[in-house]
């Protein structure tokens, strides 16, 4: 995702950490995995939400202390300004951003939400700590859940959080369609590869128009 404020001179080279990156990629592979090929409540379903988890929380904490690319206060969420990018956009006047674009930050807080909410209302299901998640998951495999130790305001709430869990992740693979889909208009609309930067970290020579490295 591109994003958040105008670069002031000339843009640095290194315009996506390495932990920027790796939380990026880490967090698109733990969605992927837990929405096409793991089973929900599984065993791999719940150990990699807590992967999950563990780069989201990287990603907070790099947000409050990391480069000034990656903090939050490079990229605030605002929606009037993301309109503002999307009307630059579509007249192939885009301005030039130290961090995301405003339409990208908007995005990725959005993502960051409902990611805490997946993973919240997961770890609510199957426990506190990833033994504890074993523990519940080995419980409910041998024996029928109605045989479990549950009372109907138990029974309630998890039917609850279920629902909230299905909701938001369906929610999340929707963005991640526009987020992508995005990605690839606005690309092909300034004839830049948007991707490379967040593979390999360097901005220079993006651009697909000979002669105009961006």
């Amino acid at each position: 995702m591109t994003s958040g404020r105008e670069t002031s001179g000339t843009t640095p080279p290194d315009l996506w950490d390495p932990v920027v990156r790796i939380s990026h990629w880490g967090l698109a592979a733990v969605v992927l995995l837990n929405a096409v090929l793991t089973k929900g409540g599984s065993l791999i379903h719940v150990w990699i939400g807590w992967v999950g988890l563990t780069l989201l929380a990287l990603r907070l904490v790099w947000g409050l202390f990391g480069p000034a690319e990656a903090r939050f206060s490079a990229f605030p969420p605002n929606p009037r300004a993301a309109i503002g990018h999307l009307r630059d956009l579509v007249a192939r006047r885009p301005r030039p951003y130290r961090s995301h674009n405003p339409a990208g930050a908007l995005m990725v807080y959005l993502l960051w939400a409902l990611l805490a909410v997946v993973i919240g209302t997961g770890v609510a299901m199957t426990g506190t700590t990833p033994l504890g998640a074993v523990e519940r998951q080995v419980a409910i495999e041998s024996a029928d859940w109605s045989t479990l130790d549950l009372g109907e305001s138990d029974r309630e709430g998890r039917k609850a959080l279920e629902e909230v869990h299905e909701v938001a992740a369906n929610l999340i693979l929707f963005l991640v369609f526009l987020h992508v889909a995005g990605v690839l208009v606005e690309g092909r609309l300034m004839r830049r590869n948007l991707v490379r930067p967040m593979l390999t970290g360097d901005r220079r020579d993006t651009s697909t128009r000979k002669g105009r490295p961006v």
